[in-house]
């Protein structure tokens, strides 16, 4: 009889496991994955280097015949979207004229000019200060302050290569690319790392929403606050890196002309 009870349990856990096997085939054959092709499509576009706005509209077109849309209701909800969001080119491309405008009339040479003054200033010690800059405005909610187009492009990376050329001279094509590329990665972290300190952020509150969900009562400002740690270690690690570009600097442009001394020197006296 213990045998008997011993098998039908066996056979009652084979048969649980039957079924369980069974549902999962079921759920995965009734979902469609065709719409994934999507992200195919996005990727393939991006590689190629296509006009990333063609590139969005052709992947919601994609992934909309295949997850079974019709026609009208396609084209209702991109109608709907650009209704939604017509405002947001005129809140874009005004600013965007504004900065050509100055641009034109010497933006660009007014701010190297102005900063090749201060004799103290270095690339490295400037990005630093914007660093700080950037961190602390987004930390208050002011992410809107700086930014590549309005910020780093017409201001912050002229004003870091005047101060290179009044120290070195004239910049090579690859060190004037490298000063841009550090303008833009301060710009990023500064933003990155500070706005996570802000309590409004949306990260922080999609954060609280998802653990609220998960029975994990967490308040908004203790998270905040638990980021200011890892603010301190961006800036920190980041202010090394710029410490190293102004030794870079140093090192490859101002032994060049040295070097080329010496070479003419040797060639006379050949």
């Amino acid at each position: 009889m213990r045998h008997d009870l011993r098998w039908q349990g066996v056979r009652g856990q084979h048969k649980d496991r039957v079924l369980f096997v069974q549902r999962k085939v079921n759920m995965t054959s009734g979902i469609n994955l065709w719409p994934l092709i999507g992200v195919a499509v996005i990727i393939a576009g991006f590689v190629l280097r296509f006009n990333p706005m063609l590139v969005v509209i052709t992947t919601a077109i994609v992934t909309a015949f295949a997850a079974g849309f019709p026609i009208d209701k396609i084209l209702a909800a991109i109608g709907t979207g650009f209704i939604k969001t017509r405002n947001l080119p005129l809140i874009i491309l005004l600013p965007l004229a504004v900065i050509g405008l100055l641009e034109r009339h010497g933006l660009r040479q007014h701010a190297q000019s102005w900063i090749s003054r201060i004799q103290s200033a270095t690339a490295g010690r400037l990005l630093l200060i914007y660093l700080g800059a950037r961190q602390l405005t987004a930390a208050i909610g002011l992410t809107s302050l700086g930014g590549h187009p309005q910020m780093v492009r017409p201001l912050l990376a002229p004003m870091v290569e005047g101060t290179a050329e009044v120290r070195y001279g004239k910049l090579p094509d690859a060190v004037r690319n490298k000063l841009r590329a550090y303008c833009a990665a301060t710009d990023n972290v500064g933003l990155f790392f500070g706005e996570d300190l802000f309590v409004a952020f949306g990260a922080i509150v999609l954060m609280t929403t998802f653990l609220h969900e998960a029975g994990i009562d967490v308040e908004p400002m203790r998270m905040a606050m638990w980021g200011i740690p890892t603010a301190i270690c961006a800036f920190v690690i980041h202010a090394w890196r710029l410490q190293r570009l102004d030794k870079m600097l140093t090192r490859e442009l101002a032994l060049a002309p040295h070097a080329g001394n010496a070479a003419s020197a040797t060639a006379k006296g050949v």
